[in-house]
C-alpha cells in the first residue's frame, strides 16, 4: 500500500468517475430499441442493463491489458499524465450527453489519454502502431459490419414473418428483444468497463504497485463493474431518446436485428482484445436495421451528426487531455488542483444546464426533435 499515494488515489477516483459517466453515457446502447418499442419499461431496462454490465466486467480482461500496455509506454507514464487525460474524457462525455449526441466514451478515453501522454512523455510515449492496430482500424469495420448484419437480419425478418399476423410478430419479437438487450448489457460491460480496468491498472504499473505486463487485480475489477453498472442505472435518457426515436423509426423486428449484430461484434472484438466502441457499433447496428426495412426510414440529419461528432471525440479529448497534462506538468501539485477544480466548476455548469430540457424515464419516448421538424415541414406543403 505504500505505492497508493494521494496523488494515485486521485486517479482512481477520477477513473471511477470517468466509468460511472461512461456507463449512464452508453445506457442507449443496450436499451433504446427496446425501450422505444415497448419491449421494456424504461426503468426496468436500466435495471437490467446495470446489473449485466456488472456481471459482463468479470468475462474477460484483453482489453484492460491493451490499454495498460498497450497504447501507452507504461514506463513513461505517470499519476498525472493518466489524471490529465480522464479529465479531457469526462469533460467530453459531459458535453456530448447534454446534447444528446451518442458519442464514443472509448474514443475520449483514449485521446483523452493520448494526448496527455504526448504532451508530457514525447510522441515516444504513444504506440501510433497500435492505435492505429487496436483502435482506428475497429472503429471504422465495427460500426460497418454490424450495419450490414443488422441490415440483413431485418430483412430477413420482415421476409419471414410477412404473412404473419402482425400482432403476433410484434409480441414475438419483443420477447426476443429482451434476450438480445440483456446480451449487449453483458457485452458492454465486458469491453468498457476494461478500459477503467485498463487505466487503473496503468496508473499502479506506473507506480510500481504492479509488474509491467500485469493484468487487473479483482478489487480493480469489481471497482469498475461497480462504477459502469451504477452510471448504466442512472441512465443516459438524452442519448436513449436519440438513438431509440432520433435515428430510424425503431419496430421490434429491427430493434431484435441491430441487438443481435452488435452483441456479436462487441463480444467478438472483446475476446481479441480490440477496444472498439460500442455506441458507435450499437448506432451502427440501428442505421442498418433502419435500412433493412425501408431507406426513407432512417433520418440522415441525425445520423450526420453522430458522424461528426465520432470523428471530432478523439482530437477533441486529446486536446483537453494535453492541455491539462501541461498544467499538471508544470504546477505539480498545485496545477493538478487547479485541473480538478476547473473540470468541477465546467462538470457543474453542464449539469444545471441539462435541467432545462430534462430528459428523463417518463418522457424518453416522446418524439425526438427531428421528427417534430419533419412533421412541421409537411404541414406546411399541405397547407401550400
Amino acid at each position: 500500500m505504500d505505492h497508493i499515494t494521494f496523488l494515485v488515489a486521485v486517479v482512481i477516483v477520477t477513473a471511477l468517475a470517468f466509468d460511472f459517466t461512461n456507463g449512464f453515457h452508453d445506457t442507449a446502447n443496450a436499451m433504446a430499441t427496446s425501450i422505444a418499442t415497448g419491449a421494456l419499461k424504461p426503468k426496468t431496462a436500466v435495471l437490467i442493463s446495470g446489473a449485466l454490465n456488472l456481471v459482463g466486467a468479470f468475462l474477460s480482461t484483453e482489453v484492460a491489458k491493451t490499454i495498460s500496455g498497450g497504447i501507452v509506454d507504461d514506463n513513461l507514464v505517470t499519476p498525472g499524465m493518466i489524471f490529465a487525460g480522464l479529465v479531457g474524457a469526462i469533460l467530453w462525455n459531459l458535453l456530448t450527453w447534454l446534447l444528446g449526441l451518442p458519442s464514443s466514451s472509448s474514443h475520449a478515453l483514449f485521446g483523452g489519454l493520448i494526448g496527455a501522454v504526448w504532451v508530457g512523455a514525447g510522441a515516444n510515449g504513444v504506440h501510433f502502431d497500435k492505435v492505429v492496430e487496436k483502435i482506428l482500424i475497429p472503429a471504422v469495420a465495427s460500426p460497418l459490419v454490424a450495419g450490414i448484419a443488422a441490415l440483413l437480419a431485418t430483412y430477413l425478418a420482415y421476409k419471414i414473418t410477412a404473412r404473419a399476423r402482425k400482432d403476433s410478430v410484434t409480441k414475438g419479437f419483443r420477447l426476443g428483444q429482451i434476450a438480445s438487450a440483456s446480451l449487449v448489457s453483458l457485452a458492454h460491460g465486458t469491453n468498457d468497463a476494461q478500459k477503467t480496468m485498463g487505466v487503473i491498472t496503468l496508473t499502479l504499473i506506473s507506480v510500481g504497485a504492479l509488474g509491467h505486463d500485469a493484468g487487473p487485480p479483482v478489487w480493480v475489477i469489481t471497482a469498475a463493474g461497480l462504477a459502469i453498472g451504477l452510471g448504466t442505472y442512472i441512465g443516459g435518457w438524452r442519448i436513449i431518446r436519440t438513438m431509440g426515436k432520433g435515428l430510424t423509426d425503431i419496430q421490434s423486428p429491427q430493434g431484435f436485428a441491430a441487438e443481435a449484430a452488435s452483441t456479436t461484434v462487441i463480444l467478438t472484438s472483446a475476446h481479441l482484445g480490440f477496444a472498439l466502441s460500442t455506441t458507435q457499433v450499437c448506432s451502427g447496428g440501428i442505421l442498418g436495421a433502419g435500412l433493412g426495412r425501408r431507406l426513407a426510414e432512417v433520418r440522415w440529419g441525425t445520423a450526420g451528426r453522430m458522424v461528426i461528432a465520432w470523428l471530432v471525440t478523439l482530437p477533441a479529448a486529446a486536446a483537453v487531455g494535453g492541455l491539462s497534462a501541461t498544467v499538471v506538468k508544470h504546477g505539480g501539485n498545485l496545477g493538478t488542483a487547479l485541473i480538478a477544480l476547473i473540470a468541477a466548476a465546467v462538470a457543474l455548469f453542464i449539469v444545471v444546464a441539462s435541467r432545462r430540457n430534462p430528459v428523463h424515464a417518463d418522457n424518453v419516448n416522446e418524439t425526438h426533435e427531428v421528427t417534430i421538424r419533419s412533421e412541421a415541414s409537411s404541414d406546411v406543403r399541405t397547407a401550400a
